[in-house]
């Protein structure tokens, strides 16, 4: 099959974190206001990722919409699993940021040694797909761990939360555009942190202005971001400018 995922533009950055920002609010959205709780939320969003990523396999080459929505479903999902060890099981921050950064690691070791490859521009086999995906999921509940840790355990607040990701993304891109630094290594350290990064923009906006966000609310926040996400997927549906363009090894 062809390569699955698209090629790194603006756009690619731009709906990846927005999709982590809907994954904060919208699992917010589920849990809080419309009273599913953790555990339905959790089942609920996990059965729509589960057939949209039987789609995703099941296509031969990338399709952005299946593609997207699968982001963003993972996100929220991965968002939930770490809520649900911090909120359900009493798990500290610290110990499920800890736990996720073992279970990403564990995962680039596993794909690496398997494919000797940590490229998204080589995912063309049901392998490195699979391996791919789940680094996604564990990229995402890690920033929703690092994020809540930074933003609330620490009392960094959630705009002081959104600047210091945003400085370490930029340390990342000035490190791969100005010192060479590896490609796949800073392609995967960016993914991370753009997850606290979104989280965070989402929380400023969503939370009341008391718990120190501007009070837009979950409906608001999660309606405004989906339809920039859709927007922004049928321009590149038609456009076909972040086709996948090669193959690596």
């Amino acid at each position: 099959m062809l390569n699955k995922v698209p090629e790194v533009t603006i756009f690619f950055w731009i709906i990846k974190i927005m999709a982590t920002t809907v994954g904060e609010t919208a699992a917010d959205l589920l849990n809080e206001k419309l009273n599913l709780g953790l555990t339905n939320t959790t089942f609920v969003m996990s059965v729509l990722l589960l057939i949209t990523m039987f789609y995703q396999f099941k296509s031969g080459k990338y399709v952005p919409g299946i593609y997207w929505l699968a982001v963003t479903l993972i996100s929220v999902v991965g968002t939930l699993a770490s809520d649900n060890l911090t909120d359900h099981f009493g798990v500290p921050l610290e110990i499920t940021t800890t736990i996720f950064t073992i279970l990403l690691l564990a995962t680039f070791a596993a794909w690496y040694s398997s494919e000797k490859t940590l490229s998204i521009h080589s995912i063309y086999t049901t392998k490195r797909e699979a391996f791919y995906w789940l680094a996604i999921l564990f990229t995402f509940a890690l920033g929703t761990a690092a994020g809540d840790l930074i933003a609330e355990r620490l009392n960094m607040g959630y705009l002081t939360s959104a600047l210091i990701f945003a400085a370490l993304i930029a340390v990342v891109a000035i490190a791969y555009y100005r010192f060479n630094v590896n490609a796949v290594l800073a392609f995967w350290i960016a993914y991370v942190m753009t997850r606290p990064f979104g989280a965070s923009i989402g929380d400023f906006l969503s939370q009341p202005r008391k718990a120190g966000g501007l009070g837009l609310g979950t409906v608001g926040t999660s309606a405004l971001f989906l339809v920039t996400i859709l927007s922004l997927v049928i321009y590149l549906t038609k456009t076909k400018i972040d086709a996948p363009s090669s193959v690596e090894e």
